[in-house]
């Protein structure tokens, strides 16, 4: 599956992944094609972010189409389709501003930076964050600063300093991190690599309320739950609780490297001003393109109400194997974004799992995490579980 020649170059890299043994070639719609012609169902979509599938051919002509015009210009002059994508994403993830990054862990960056401008522009001296156990946000200092696993932030520290971490779903011990300093609470409403842990409706209420009740802001890691993952095209949508930032990345650009963060015009007004932050690829012709067809891609098809219909029958599929194979002991998640608990080795899983032909990922507290493209139907679903079921057995 990786022959002698892309290993001999494997060796100028920095070796910072856990690579498995699969060189691809291609994909179509749900599935990738190693250099050898092997053929696998991608239950993984890069980490949720090939919402729409593998070689979309509208989303393909628009991105070839920009690269004949212009794909790079410095963000000190206009282009149009950075304002048309702006207005788009704001559109459907229910802000007013929004900064494109090109990345999420980029995108968390921003969206702490804004959150502390907007307390210093208003005098209030606060710079603390509360983030949650289990979370993550990214790789970068912020990011990996907020993300709430210790064998991310060890090896770094000391990280960027006020940071404290509740128990997720456990409003009380949020309330109990709470000063005059505090600035922002950061979420992630699904978490994905923490082990697919879905808050509940009193949780996200309960925050936003702590967040009016204090003049703390309210931000919502959305790059991997958001654009219709959940059953709704951003995941606080769902529950009917609107935070005052907003990230975003993945499936916004389906492949694209894009991220982007969001916020209310109030959180704008006090917020980052020209020169607080930047980014020379962010925004740029090919990724904005990218970012508008996406939207209208998703728009047309229902890409949203696909995803609600099919969800259901992925989650009786696995509520199915939960019963049935005696090493499943739970199912987890929401919409397209779901998970096993398993009391078998993931790396044992997937080993074997490779070898039927399926592309599966892990989370945090032994899950096997289910992010497939959002175009997945039920045939593929069903030939999902024959072959886990085989990889477990």
């Amino acid at each position: 599956m990786v022959n002698e020649k892309i290993q001999a170059a494997e060796e100028n890299l920095i070796h910072v992944y856990n690579r498995f043994p699969i060189a691809l070639d291609r994909g179509e719609g749900m599935y990738v094609y190693d250099i050898e012609g092997k053929k696998y169902l991608d239950f993984a979509a890069g980490f949720a972010v090939t919402g729409l599938g593998y070689d979309n051919k509208e989303l393909n002509e628009a991105l070839k189409a920009q690269v004949d015009k212009l794909y790079h210009t410095s963000n000190l002059y206009y282009h149009e389709c950075c304002g048309e994508a702006a207005r788009e994403l704001n559109r459907v993830c229910g802000m007013d501003r929004v900064f494109f990054t090109n990345s999420g862990g980029e995108a968390n960056e921003g969206a702490l930076k804004a959150a502390r401008r907007y307390a210093y522009t208003k005098g209030t001296g606060r710079y603390e964050f509360i983030a949650m156990e289990n979370s993550f946000h990214g790789r970068s200092f912020g990011a990996v600063s907020v993300t709430g696993h210790d064998s991310y932030r060890e090896p770094f520290e000391p990280l960027v300093p006020g940071v404290k971490f509740a128990k997720f779903n456990d409003l009380d011990s949020v309330k109990a991190l709470i000063t005059d300093k505090t600035c922002a609470i950061i979420l992630e409403p699904l978490q994905g690599e923490g082990g697919i842990n879905l808050a509940t409706q009193e949780f996200m209420e309960g925050i936003r309320a702590i967040c009016d009740e204090n003049d703390i802001l309210m931000i919502c890691d959305e790059v991997q739950c958001g654009m219709g993952r959940t059953g709704s095209m951003f995941a606080w949508q769902g529950f009917g609780v609107k935070p005052d930032i907003l990230t975003m990345a993945k499936a916004i650009g389906n492949g694209i490297p894009v991220g982007a963060f969001a916020m209310t015009e109030k959180v704008a007004e006090y917020s980052l001003q020209p020169g607080d932050h930047g980014a020379t690829y962010g925004g740029n012709p090919l990724a904005c393109t990218a970012v508008k067809t996406v939207i209208e891609i998703f728009e047309r098809e229902k890409i949203v109400d696909h995803v609600n219909e099919v969800a259901r029958y992925l989650t009786k599929r696995l509520d199915e194997l939960v019963e049935e194979v005696d090493c499943v002991t739970e199912r987890k998640g929401k919409g397209l974004m779901q998970g096993l608990v398993i009391t078998k080795p993931l790396a044992e899983v997937n080993k074997k799992a490779i070898e039927e032909g399926l592309l599966v990922i892990q989370a945090q507290g032994n899950v096997i995490r289910f992010v497939p493209p959002l175009i997945v139907k039920e045939k593929h679903i069903d030939e999902m579980i024959g072959k886990l079921s085989r990889a477990l057995g």
